[in-house]
């Protein structure tokens, strides 16, 4: 299965997802990559929309492996990961920092949803290895929400099994035993600036406050 861009990709998921039309949901977007997806997802099912600003601690052999995750106010490294405290603290500053400037740039000024209580769905582009959103789960669980669903439009077959063991449920529209990357399952995989994210996150919440002042007359 291959799609057309990320606006086709989010307009299936989000077909997938009508099931949660009744709960009580907040649509939480994986940056950069993962915005346009979940904006559809949200715009399509009349979910509210933000950010995950949360980001992979890299172990300092291979930057892509994640041994742990950052938010701008936590952060957490699995137990069986042995590496230096100085190490750790150095990249979660590192990573707060850029989280701050991302969240001035994307977040100041916009609506901020509660978690606890709510069926959460994190949303993305796609899945290679899975560690992003498998540290974004265990930081988002301090939040207290009702459950987590992983809802991406495709996934590494290896991915799909690690999510699925962490998050309440998964909801992926294909499973890729042959996984070369993401982009592979794209005819437009084009990078997605940081213009265009905040474009997504100004309609969406444009969207949301029409729909508060028609709910509230």
């Amino acid at each position: 299965m291959t799609y057309a861009d990320r606006k086709d990709a989010g307009l299936k998921l989000a077909f997938q997802l009508r099931k949660f039309v009744m709960d009580d949901c907040v649509i939480c977007a994986i940056p950069r990559g993962g915005v346009p997806v979940a904006f559809e997802v949200a715009a399509s099912l009349h979910f509210p929309l933000q950010l995950v600003l949360t980001k992979k601690i890299g172990h300092p052999v291979n930057k892509e492996y994640a041994i742990g995750a950052a938010s701008l106010h936590s952060y957490f490294v699995w137990a069986d990961e042995h590496v230096s405290e100085d190490y750790v603290k150095a990249e979660v500053e590192r990573i707060q920092t850029r989280l701050r400037e991302m969240q001035d740039k994307f977040i100041t000024g916009k609506t901020k949803f509660s978690l606890k209580g709510k069926t959460v769905i994190i949303v993305d582009d796609g899945v290679a290895t899975g560690n992003t959103i498998l540290a974004t789960i265990q930081l988002l669980r301090k939040d207290e929400p009702l459950k987590i669903v992983v809802a991406v439009p495709v996934a590494s077959s290896q991915a799909y099994q690690h999510l699925q063991k962490d998050a309440d449920e998964v909801v992926c529209l294909h499973i890729a035993e042959y996984f070369t990357g993401v982009g592979a399952f794209y005819d437009d995989f084009a990078q997605v600036t940081d213009e265009e994210v905040n474009n997504y996150l100004n309609e969406m919440e444009h969207i949301y406050q029409h729909t508060e002042t028609n709910s509230n007359q």
